[in-house]
């Protein structure tokens, strides 16, 4: 599998800030728990540092929960990060090596037009996922404006919204589909479902044989998104964090399933079987 060699080994004299720092900017009210297993699957991944933006209401409860987790409390309004988050998330984002935008962050108005600016001219590698795909919704070309390497994750409702297809022509042609956006707007896209894909601008595709109906679950996206956005920040290409999450997140579901069964599989049961997915790799490739 590409890209395990930066999970092979470490150092005996190695640190924290050896294996990457992510900021996560995610979460809403009602929508905890998406930041949560986003930014712990990302520690779980061997990220170094994670730091969870999230609204300073939600900051309390986070925190009590997930004592790994650095944060990064932001200003609200009416329930929802206000504008005033933008220059503090900007100036954050100097100390890390990479982003995760979208679990969770809900769909208001004013959350569109944040990550909007976000993006203009972003030069730190970027996972967008879920709400933070949802915000481009008409709006791709921002896409373009990207100046690091970007990965997109959405399950096939939010490629129709970012593409304007619908859902039933995206499943019939998932492989087109996904090349195609990639080419178009210089991204690596990973289209969620059976067989997940995974396509870059140059027309690499990586076709994902692992997983089964138990990852059908609320979080388990959630968790995907925070595998890629941490191997990412560890130093790999933006095409090989990719594949390498979505084989890791498919393996874990695997992995739970033997012990559970696939209708009572929750995205918690994958955090804690990324572990032995990632052993379970690197013995098969030794």
């Amino acid at each position: 599998m590409e890209g395990i060699e930066i999970l092979r080994s470490r150092p005996k004299d190695a640190h924290k800030g050896d294996f990457g720092h992510l900021l996560v900017v995610a979460g809403s009210p009602g929508m905890t728990g998406a930041a949560g297993l986003a930014a712990i699957s990302a520690l779980r991944s061997g990220a170094g540092l994670v730091t969870l933006a999230v609204g300073a209401s939600l900051y309390p409860l986070l925190a009590s929960r997930f004592m790994e987790l650095m944060f990064l409390p932001l200003p609200e309004k009416e329930d929802t990060l206000s504008p005033q988050s933008l220059p503090l998330i900007q100036e954050f984002i100097a100390k890390t090596d990479g982003l995760l935008i979208g679990p969770g962050l809900g769909r208001k108005k004013s959350i569109s037009g944040l990550i909007a600016k976000l993006l203009n001219g972003l030069e730190k590698p970027l996972v967008l996922d879920a709400d933070g795909l949802n915000a481009l919704e008409g709006k791709s070309e921002i896409l373009k404006k990207v100046k690091a390497p970007v990965i997109v994750t959405p399950h096939p409702g939010e490629m129709a919204r970012l593409t304007g297809l619908k859902i039933e022509k995206i499943q019939k042609s998932r492989r087109e589909t996904s090349l195609r956006f990639s080419r178009e707007y210089n991204v690596v896209t990973v289209l969620k479902g059976h067989q997940t894909m995974v396509a870059s601008p140059d027309s690499s595709l990586y076709l994902n044989f692992t997983g089964n109906p138990g990852l059908a679950t609320a979080g388990s996206g959630d968790v995907l998104a925070g595998l890629i956005a941490g191997l990412l920040v560890q130093g790999l290409p933006v095409f090989s964090a990719a594949s390498l999450g979505v084989y890791l997140h498919g393996l874990a579901g695997d992995l739970s399933s033997r012990e559970k069964c696939e209708p009572s599989l929750l995205a918690g049961d994958l955090l804690e079987k990324i572990p032995s997915a990632i052993r379970f790799l690197l013995e098969q490739t030794q």
